[in-house]
């Protein structure tokens, strides 16, 4: 009855509007302040949920005590979020180097670390797999010598002229590129008899079998020139007449070597005119592999990967995220359409390795180590239906195939609006495979739409909170004890977030000075029951 007097009287309209508007918000727990204040027990504590995770990350767990000191109180799992990913581990050789890793796994002690990731798209060391698989083709090196003639003649002789005119030109307009070209001033029809008017290359070296292009530019002061290549010392081989006209044109001409050093030969006897020849260029044809070939070569790649990483921490690492990310928002397989390829670290491993990239992954890694509880992992399965239903349906489908899958990780990079009841069905339906669930790696952005000048106030805290203790009580609720793996939380202070954007993101636990927010109380609450 306190303060009664000031009361407000709605009108009915809007108090139709307020209870509709209550409701609406009551779904994404932007109303409920919470009143959470109790942060003094440490999550890894309570006891329930699995374990309580948090990924960290390097150098920080080595050199902050502070950051190192949080982790080991409060928390009984870590994920490494970087140190065991394709770019940190493997060099541009294909070696597999743990240094860093290995400095970080020691420096957690007997905590227990769940392996992130072994197969993903993204974050890939694309120089070694790209070359490796042949899907970037090395570039042959130019083995003409002065191919430009910007050294005058140097490399190039004469070997016959008939009256013509040889000689290297630095004219305005001449030169295709750069100030020199070589220039023939052919003054008499040779009918028939192209080698009269003749220059040849320096020798280079050349395998009898392998393929060599010979290409060139050339124009003609008439109309309807007329040259030919040829190749030398021995064994010739001839060109058919290529008709020339006044604007420079590029002429190929790909041999098949029979010595083990060969000669090309401009013959441009033919036809009275001048000839501008530049940027001649001599290179070895490097076959391109075929699909399957890039496949294979791929699949090699990614078995020595899972295999080496499972393999070195076997015994310390007891659960690994296999698979990471295989379908896009529509729940389908990933390809390089559907996938944005453009970051230099991507490589879409279903894209040539189709359907079995996951078999073959999940199937190298049990074979490594059979103990290890294996699992799949995505983002967005709390807002996309048709994403989680897929991504259920290909899990299915691989266990179906052989593979062993025990778990199913959902990452949860959510906000403080996300949908409760996407939240209630993601973990009914991930419930109902029989399968171990991960909350593998929660945050809860509190400036979603970024805001210019946010600043994080109290009440803000508070409804951050209250969506880290609905996702803890949803997952306690509708995912069985059993099949509770555990809770990871993507990082340990906001400015070390991957969202924290200088400042206009605080989606963790703890501020920067390592204090506990006020989510930490909503997490610790909901593992409680409250």
């Amino acid at each position: 009855m306190k303060n009664i007097s000031n009361r407000i009287i709605l009108p009915a309209a809007l108090l139709v509007m307020a209870v509709s508007s209550c409701t609406k918000m009551k779904d994404t727990g932007t109303l409920n302040t919470g009143g959470y204040t109790d942060t003094t027990v440490a999550l890894k504590d309570v006891g329930k949920g699995g374990y309580i995770g948090v990924a960290i990350d390097y150098p920080a767990m080595i050199t902050n005590s502070a950051y190192a000191g949080v982790v080991k109180r409060d928390f009984s799992q870590v994920t490494f979020g970087n140190l065991m990913k394709h770019s940190s581990i493997v060099d541009n050789n294909g070696n597999l180097v743990f240094t860093n890793t290995d400095a970080l796994v020691a420096s957690v002690g007997s905590m227990d670390i769940f392996g992130h990731t072994l197969g993903w798209h993204s974050q890939q060391n694309t120089t070694y797999l790209k070359n490796y698989s042949g899907l970037v083709v090395p570039a042959a090196t130019e083995l003409a010598t002065n191919p430009g003639f910007e050294s005058g003649m140097t490399g190039w002789s004469i070997f016959n002229t008939n009256g013509a005119t040889i000689a290297a030109s630095t004219a305005a307009g001449d030169a295709r590129t750069g100030t020199g070209c070589m220039k023939v001033i052919n003054p008499t029809a040779q009918t028939g008899n192209q080698w009269k008017v003749q220059v040849s290359s320096s020798a280079f070296a050349t395998t009898p079998g392998k393929q060599y292009t010979i290409s060139y530019y050339v124009k003609a002061a008439s109309p309807n020139g007329s040259i030919r290549l040829s190749t030398g010392p021995t064994a010739a081989q001839y060109q058919g007449d290529q008709t020339i006209g006044t604007t420079y044109q590029l002429v190929s001409w790909t041999i098949t070597a029979t010595l083990a050093s060969t000669t090309f030969l401009f013959d441009m006897g033919q036809v009275a005119n001048t000839y501008y020849i530049d940027d001649a260029s001599v290179k070895e044809v490097i076959p391109v592999p075929g699909g399957a070939q890039i496949a294979a070569k791929l699949d090699t790649a990614l078995g020595q990967f899972v295999t080496g990483m499972v393999n070195h921490y076997k015994g310390k690492v007891k659960a690994w995220d296999v698979v990471n990310e295989l379908v896009d928002d529509n729940g389908n397989l990933r390809n390089n359409s559907n996938t944005n390829i453009t970051p230099s670290d991507v490589l879409v491993w279903s894209n040539y390795l189709g359907r079995d990239y996951a078999l073959k992954a999940f199937n190298y890694a049990s074979a490594a180590d059979p103990t290890a509880l294996l699992f799949i992992n995505d983002y967005n399965l709390e807002s996309r239906a048709v994403k989680l239903d897929s991504l259920i349906a290909m899990v299915k489908e691989l266990k179906g195939r052989g593979a062993k899958i025990d778990g199913i990780g959902t990452q949860m990079h959510i906000s403080r609006t996300t949908s409760y009841d996407g939240i209630d069905q993601m973990f009914k339906k991930l419930a109902a495979t029989g399968l171990k669930i991960h909350v593998s790696e929660l945050d809860v952005k509190i400036n979603p739409n970024v805001v210019p000048g946010y600043i994080l106030t109290p009440m803000e805290e508070n409804y951050q909170a209250q969506m880290y203790n609905y996702v803890v009580a949803s997952y306690l609720k509708y995912v069985p004890a059993a099949q509770q793996y555990g809770i990871t939380v993507w990082g340990v202070s906001d400015n070390t977030s991957w969202l924290y954007n200088s400042g206009k993101e605080f989606p963790l636990m703890y501020h920067a000075d390592f204090s506990k927010k006020i989510a930490y109380s909503g997490v610790l609450n909901a593992l409680r029951g409250n």
